[in-house]
């Protein structure tokens, strides 16, 4: 098999790894991540009480570390944190710079990238009960910085945090797991197909 075509799926590969590895490659996942998970920032819903609004930006997350694995993963979220907290509005709600009280769960959402594209290399996105789980686990990790961030940015007891940066979030994590539970694995087997 040439080179130029997309490779067949192998133990220990992630989705982003079928194509046909280079440096250019890797920039353009890297950078690709990063704006996407951007533009699904600004699909944003506020939530009445919270100073932290539904976005798309946390399945983004996800998927960015799942598709491309820890180490770009990681990588295409740091890109996508630094070029914000530099002043590209490409936070949640067209905001950039650290001093929002959500910015927890952009830091949060770097630690996730890495958890979940480590467990994406051992095969974790490949069945749909599987990949629920991992984006549970890349989700709690996202809240477990993100709720302790809020309450520290804007004096909020435990409670409060838990009550304005978590609770009312739970319906819409559980849809976007339901939804990567279709994707991800769905991809794998097209991949498989070929």
């Amino acid at each position: 098999m040439s080179t130029a075509t997309v490779t067949s799926a192998r133990p220990g590969q992630v989705l982003a790894d079928l194509v046909p590895a280079s440096r250019v490659r890797d920039a353009a996942l890297v950078l690709g991540g990063a704006a996407f998970t951007g533009l699904a920032a600004q699909i944003a819903v506020p939530v009445p009480g919270s100073p932290v609004p539904v976005t798309g930006q946390t399945f983004a997350a996800l998927l960015v570390g799942t598709t491309l694995g820890a180490r770009r993963g990681f990588v295409s979220l740091a890109v996508y944190a630094l070029v914000g907290m530099a002043g590209v509005p490409w936070f949640a709600e067209g905001k950039s710079g650290m001093g929002m009280p959500s910015f927890g769960y952009i830091l949060g959402m770097l630690l996730a990238s890495v958890v979940v594209g480590a467990l994406a290399r051992r095969g974790a996105d490949r069945s749909a009960w599987r990949t629920a789980g991992t984006m549970v686990l890349g989700s709690a990790l996202i809240y477990a910085v993100g709720v302790p961030y809020l309450a520290l940015a804007t004096g909020m007891s435990a409670s409060a945090a838990i009550a304005a940066g978590l609770t009312p979030f739970l319906i819409g994590d559980a849809l976007k797991a339901a939804l990567a539970m279709g994707l991800l694995p769905t991809a794998w087997k097209l991949v498989d197909k070929r």
